[in-house]
């Protein structure tokens, strides 16, 4: 196995998982595509991976910049706060979930999230700067 080509493969790996993630749950969720998704599955296989891939290289593109406009909203709203706040204000802790986050379970699942998606850009650069120095 050509090393230089593991990290082009572990996220083929890894947008393939999200694909088929996605697929499954678009199976179970709703009827019409459960049809449509078994059908596929008694076709080619290889144009379904290639339909799954796709899939996860999209839901990939969406959740970074889903986390990206999370946490640039977030300095915004914290720079903004510290700088509006007040003497009388100052009891309050600044960097509060936004009212619009309702559940503090939505908030925490994405914040874990996020931090496995750090973890994995993370392993995965230095896997990219190992086969460099190669």
């Amino acid at each position: 196995m050509n090393s230089e080509k593991l990290p082009q493969i572990l996220q083929t790996g890894f947008h393939l998982a999200l694909g088929a993630t996605s697929f499954l749950i678009e199976t179970l969720q709703d009827p019409l595509k459960r049809e449509e998704n078994l059908e596929k599955l008694k076709s080619d296989l290889g144009v379904l991976a290639d339909e799954l891939l796709e899939k996860g290289e999209m839901t990939d593109t969406e959740a970074r910049n889903f986390v990206d406009t999370i946490f640039s909203g977030q300095n915004e709203r914290e720079n903004t706060e510290s700088e509006s706040v007040s003497p009388q204000q100052s009891n309050s802790p600044i960097g509060n979930p936004p009212d619009t986050v309702s559940q503090p379970d939505v908030q925490l699942e994405i914040q874990e999230l996020t931090a496995q998606m750090v973890a994995l850009r993370t392993q995965l650069e230095s896997l990219r700067a190992e086969n460099s120095q190669d």
